[in-house]
């Protein structure tokens, strides 16, 4: 009974990782639905541009010696267009992944080294997390946990090569 309780467990475990793996499999998200990564992970570039047609725009602007556009996945709604069954995309409701595309305004290329945190104040103003954003591919990003409607406010810190910039934004989540 003991070893039937841990085969199951260890396959409804695996079960639960399939989705995860399938996403982080291509970190820099060229293989996902509606997503172009022009200038990103060798692909030509248009001088400038970040073409993403996958998540919401939440910001465009300078953040120190970068031009920035930050974006909002929704990974429920990112798990249910990739087939995953609705129980397990309930899962990942509240949760959404910050992408943060950095551009070098000197050369235009993507911004390369570069590291930082987001501090994500919730709509009551008092709880904040703080979380570092890790490179994926050509931008850097951390998933985030929105749980209730209202507006959020993220403090992105990012530094490279000992330049340093910061931007404020916010998301309202209905």
């Amino acid at each position: 009974m003991k070893m039937k309780r841990r085969f199951v467990c260890s396959a409804m475990a695996s079960m639960l990782a399939m989705p995860v793996m399938a996403l982080s499999a291509g970190m820099d998200h060229g293989g996902m639905p509606g997503m172009k990564m022009e200038g990103h992970a060798g692909m030509p570039a248009k001088p400038g541009m970040h073409d993403v047609k996958n998540g919401e725009k939440i910001f465009a602007g300078s953040v120190g010696p970068w031009t920035c556009e930050a974006r909002l996945v929704d990974m429920r709604a990112q798990m249910e267009a990739s087939g995953v069954s609705a129980k397990t995309a309930a899962r990942f409701a509240g949760r959404r992944h910050l992408m943060l595309f950095l551009t070098d305004t000197a050369t235009g290329k993507a911004a390369a080294g570069v590291s930082g945190e987001v501090v994500v104040t919730g709509p009551d103003g008092a709880s904040s997390s703080k979380a570092a954003l890790v490179a994926m591919g050509g931008h850097i990003g951390v998933d985030v946990g929105t749980p209730t409607p209202g507006k959020y406010t993220f403090n992105a810190r990012i530094e490279a090569d000992g330049k340093r910039g910061s931007a404020t934004f916010s998301y309202t989540v209905k």
